[in-house]
């Protein structure tokens, strides 16, 4: 069993409450050894930080750290439903940028969840990925990301 929750109290990070959904799904659903989460957005203390198109009212650098946030949730929804420490690698992870359309960087944007899942993970958090521009998100949120893990045996 891996010891994912040692290596987010070295970090000093800790897994946010799981984010309310805003429609009509789960945060996240186990399918044979796999769990997928649904979009996550940034939200902390139940509130978006930030909205708007990156590259227009949202900075790259901003977005990054909107990504990052919308990971933790994520990941906060794999660990209620199986607990983090169940986690063997992460398969994937989909960040949507809501984006200006003169805004090309997206995947500069999702790194923020790339490297994220690096620093908690190590080589267990290297993943495939797709980082798509998109002219609006919910709740006019700048970030979302999905996230596929697979769980221990």
């Amino acid at each position: 069993m891996a010891e994912w929750t040692n290596r987010l109290k070295e970090l000093g990070i800790e897994l946010p409450a799981v984010a309310a959904p805003v429609a009509a799904y789960v945060p996240a659903t186990k399918v044979g050894n796999q769990v997928w989460t649904s979009g996550q957005l940034p939200f902390v203390d139940g509130k978006l930080p930030a909205t708007g198109k990156v590259g227009a009212e949202v900075s790259e650098d901003d977005a990054y750290g909107y990504a990052r946030q919308a990971t933790l949730n994520a990941l906060a929804a794999v660990d209620d439903l199986v607990g983090i420490d169940n986690v063997s690698r992460v398969l994937k992870i989909v960040g949507f940028v809501a984006s200006d359309p003169a805004f090309t960087g997206q995947p500069a944007v999702i790194n923020g969840a790339s490297e994220l899942l690096a620093e908690v993970f190590g080589d267990a958090g290297a993943h495939a990925r797709s980082a798509v521009g998109v002219a609006v998100l919910p709740m006019d949120t700048p970030v979302e990301v999905e996230l596929v893990v697979e769980l221990e045996g």
